[in-house]
């Protein structure tokens, strides 16, 4: 199912949903961040998705990445709250999603990095070859905040 993100667009169509999701920040001991080019809209983004009932949001974010990743990890702190209501993913299906994620750190407790069928490509990337890679902007500012060490989380 492709999907098209949008921000601040007066052209970007109405949300019909609100899913709470949690992505997370996972580092190697290189400082180098772990992105999936995601199968659904090319770009590079942190690993992460929608929590399920009966689950936390770390839990969440812990089961996304071992999904989307093959890896296991320990959440370890919180980069901020991401709820701009100007930021709209719009799925091929009609699912319309007005943005709400929870963005976490977290480190690699064990697994084996191996690509699933959301994701075309699984690398860690330090922090000055990020220009280079096709991402959302609202990934960016993600990855923004977690870099420049902020002293309490983001909260938007």
């Amino acid at each position: 199912m492709a999907r098209t993100e949008y921000y601040d667009d007066p052209e970007a169509p109405i949300p019909n949903r609100l899913v709470v999701a949690a992505s997370a920040v996972v580092t190697d001991a290189l400082g180098r961040i772990l992105l999936q080019r995601r199968t659904d809209s090319g770009l590079y983004a942190l690993p992460g998705g929608a929590m399920d009932l009966g689950e936390s949001l770390p839990g969440a974010a812990i089961r996304e990445v071992r999904e989307e990743t093959g890896l296991d990890v320990e959440i370890t702190g919180l980069v901020g709250t991401y709820t701009d209501p100007r930021h709209v993913i719009a799925y091929s299906d009609g699912e319309v999603r007005q943005q709400f994620n929870v963005c976490f750190t977290a480190r690699v407790t064990g697994g084996t990095l191996r690509i699933s069928d959301e994701s075309t490509d699984l690398r860690f990337v330090a922090p000055g070859e990020l220009d280079g890679l096709p991402i959302h902007h609202t990934q960016r500012l993600r990855l923004r905040h977690f870099l420049g060490d902020r002293p309490a989380p983001y909260l938007g």
